[in-house]
């Protein structure tokens, strides 16, 4: 038997186990698997008037970065804004003005132009975004997280010095500035741990970063003395800080043409809570349809080939292994990139186990079987990750979705909730009390070894927060154009879905014990009777009356 038939055959055991579990009957992972029979559902009991929550799950933004001038915008170019007149103001520049000529940094922030929409990605690893910060003093973001930035987005790409202290307005990410005007948005919502996406990903399904084992991308054999996750114990786990690709994913380390060490998590995720609790879920991501079978594959495993042009004509990639963090998990995984048995077992668990493509999102949209609870991750040229993507792709892809989940028949008990993975290095002006801290050195700096703030569960490298992040709450329940001030993480999604279906917590030291709640943007005695659709562009296309049915306990 080859190594790689023997990899399938422990991914078909492990999927089994869960299954099993989860209980479920089980055809196998290459079998065309069926629903058992009369699977228990209970995704319509919930605690609140929410039924349908969709965690929009995009890339590397700092608030200040997005929202740093909210809601003034130049309207020099890009799409006009104009705010309405009783508006709230965030913590950014416009209440803090001498930011932008003032600043600690060596550069003062600047407007980017719409035409300058595409950019590189800075250097947002764990380490240098802690050193920038400069224990809370927030003035080496040039010297530390401008330094090694990356560029693939294409040859228009926006760099210079200084760009990383720099800024859209409501003209180039137009969208996102009228959602927050006609429903929710957090000014104080912070990325749990320092990093990049993939601790900011198993945040928000786990609230957890250790339990990490990296491993042989081949046999899966244990890699011991490997510099893949932090503070390794004597069996190799130790905690992600940085973009390992995950072990259950045939696409990942490069579909498998390279031999770096992959990950395996330890412990529980959402997913396995819903599961439990018999509510449906899943996982969407564009590219996930493999271009080439692991049936058809002369390799034994499936490729995700499928590429998409950004605005700058770079042809990037779609699917991004490390970014689906349901994917490090035996049992939330779906190896081979298996696609649902049909339509209407999208949510429940068949041969894809909750992992998709992003058209079988758009599929169970319209023929109303949208589940309890969906993550979108979007094509890597539409998440908003600089070097790859930018505002105005992002743009596309919300306004598309978006305006789809609210013409839709569950848009009357469905919440929206855009959040972020990190900060990709980014400036933002307000320091970050940290609530847990770890005195692991070298991986972490004077911000988080002085901190008082103990590490939860003695986890080394879970520092955190780290930096403010966008977070809006798109709904017929979200308070109109209300900035909420609580203190959030990627990890209070992960609560509110724990709530709101009685799930219970991930325990061993999960954040979604102590994030704060995002319950303060929903107003469930008053909803709003109206559903706002957006152009491509961004600017309100139109606003359409609708019925919203308050909660009766």
């Amino acid at each position: 038997m080859s190594r790689n038939n023997r990899m399938r055959r422990g991914w078909a055991a492990s999927a089994a186990v869960a299954l099993a579990l989860a209980g479920v009957a089980y055809m196998g992972v290459n079998a065309p698997g069926a629903l058992a029979d009369k699977p228990v559902n209970n995704s319509s009991k919930t605690t609140t008037p929410i039924k349908h929550v969709v965690v929009i799950f995009n890339e590397n933004e700092s608030f200040d970065h997005y929202f740093g001038t909210y809601p003034n915008a130049t309207n020099a170019d890009g799409t006009p804004f104009t705010a309405a007149a009783n508006t709230p103001v965030p913590n950014n520049y416009v209440s803090n003005p001498t930011l932008l000529t003032a600043n600690p940094n060596a550069y003062s922030p600047q407007r980017l132009a719409s035409s300058q929409a595409l950019t590189c990605s800075q250097n947002h690893a764990y380490t240098p975004e802690q050193l920038a910060e400069n224990g809370g003093a927030m003035d080496l973001f040039v010297q530390n997280t401008q330094a090694g930035s990356t560029c693939n987005a294409g040859t228009t790409a926006t760099n210079f010095p200084g760009i990383i202290m720099d800024y859209f307005d409501g003209n180039t990410v137009t969208g996102e500035w009228n959602y927050a005007q006609n429903y929710a948005m957090s000014d104080n919502s912070w990325d749990a741990t320092f990093g990049p996406s993939t601790p900011g990903a198993l945040n928000l399904v786990s609230g957890q970063t250790h339990g990490g084992l990296p491993v042989n991308s081949n046999t899966g054999a244990p890699l011991l003395g490997t510099s893949t996750v932090g503070s390794p114990n004597a069996t190799g786990v130790g905690t992600v800080t940085g973009d390992p690709d995950p072990y259950y994913d045939n696409c990942a380390d490069n579909n498998h043409t390279s031999t770096s060490a992959l990950v395996q998590m330890q412990g529980k995720n959402i997913g396995d809570l819903l599961n439990a609790k018999g509510v449906t879920w899943g996982w969407f991501q564009g590219g996930f349809k493999p271009t080439v079978t692991a049936a058809a594959s002369s390799s034994g495993y499936a490729v995700c080939g499928a590429k998409q042009a950004n605005i700058g004509g770079a042809q990037v990639t779609s699917y991004s292994p490390h970014h689906n963090p349901f994917a490090y998990y035996a049992s939330t995984s779906n190896p081979q990139h298996l696609p649902p048995t049909s339509v209407a077992a999208i949510g429940h668990t068949d041969q894809a186990n909750h992992n998709y493509d992003m058209t079988d999102f758009d599929a169970a949209l319209a023929a109303n079987n949208l589940p309890a609870v969906s993550y979108l991750k979007a094509p890597a040229a539409q998440d908003g990750h600089p070097g790859n993507s930018d505002p105005i792709d992002e743009q596309a892809f919300l306004v598309k979705e978006i305006n789809a989940i609210q013409k839709s028949p569950d848009w009357s008990s469905t919440a929206i909730v855009l959040a972020y993975d990190d900060s990709d290095g980014w400036y933002d002006h307000v320091a970050p009390t940290i609530l847990n801290g770890s005195k692991d050195t070298p991986l972490n700096s004077t911000i988080c070894t002085t901190a008082t703030a103990p590490a939860a569960g003695g986890y080394a490298d879970r520092c955190g927060p780290s930096q403010r992040l966008p977070l809006l709450v798109i709904s017929p329940f979200s308070k109109q154009n209300y900035v909420d001030h609580t203190v959030t993480t990627q990890a209070s999604v992960l609560q509110f879905i724990e709530n709101n279906w009685k799930t219970g917590r991930i325990g061993d030291s999960s954040f979604d014990k102590t994030a704060g709640s995002i319950t303060s943007m929903f107003n469930f005695k008053a909803p709003q009777q109206r559903e706002v659709l957006l152009a491509t562009n961004g600017s309100v296309a139109s606003v359409v009356p609708t019925s919203v049915t308050t909660h009766k306990k």
